[in-house]
């Protein structure tokens, strides 16, 4: 079966990537919206693609999101914060809705290349707050596909990982050798990460408590 997988270049993507290669033929696609470390999460996106040896890969270009701003991983004039894995709400760091544009952009080729299911590596550990990283709002997605798509495409939303711990997850990564030293989880910068963000600290949390070391440099 054919599907198309969303691979942003960080550890989750990655890890998802790698389960739906071990089911058969995937097409990559990658979605440039503006954020801070856009040029380096694309590298990585390279750099998986060419790992698993795939041919059909899409960039796809929004930068529209940045022009909407709202979040500090696309607005320069917001701070990145330290990261706090107790913090409540949500963060200033989500996107408005960037899921549900992501998606979007994956069904519509999905579509056109006959893939009957998309791949994304969301995470509730990781939504803290992001509402567009829970489960019910995937399967709500899914049904408005059905509603939305031709009759017979039967596209389905698949998330892997959403209920895994980061610890689970790389665990999963190194059982399927997924390539996690060429990934890029970081917020904020693109040379060597931080080490200070929310995404940062939960991927070295998830490293640590996996007994796994972090393949990638912080500063």
């Amino acid at each position: 079966m054919r599907s198309v997988v969303l691979v942003s270049g960080g550890l989750d993507s990655a890890v998802t990537a790698a389960i739906a290669r071990a089911k058969g033929d995937a097409a990559f696609l990658h979605v440039n919206y503006g954020q801070r470390t856009e040029g380096r999460e694309l590298e990585a996106f390279n750099k998986i693609a060419d790992y698993f040896d795939v041919k059909a890969r899409l960039v796809a270009e929004i930068g529209y999101l940045k022009e909407i701003g709202g979040s500090a991983l696309t607005d320069s004039g917001i701070d990145v914060p330290s990261g706090d894995l107790g913090r409540k709400g949500v963060p200033i760091t989500y996107v408005p809705f960037r899921n549900a544009h992501l998606l979007s952009i994956a069904v519509s080729w999905a579509e056109v290349i006959g893939a009957k299911e998309v791949y994304i590596g969301a995470v509730e550990e990781d939504s803290s707050g992001y509402p567009d990283c829970r489960e019910g709002f995937f399967k709500a997605f899914e049904a408005a596909v059905s509603l939305g798509t031709k009759p017979g495409s039967a596209i389905r939303i698949i998330t892997p990982l959403i209920h895994m711990r980061k610890s689970e997850i790389v665990r999963k990564g190194v059982e399927l050798n997924a390539p996690l030293h060429l990934t890029w989880s970081c917020y904020k910068d693109s040379k060597a990460a931080c080490g200070e963000c929310d995404s940062c600290l939960l991927r070295l949390r998830g490293f640590h408590e996996a007994g796994v070391p972090d393949p990638i440099h912080y500063r």
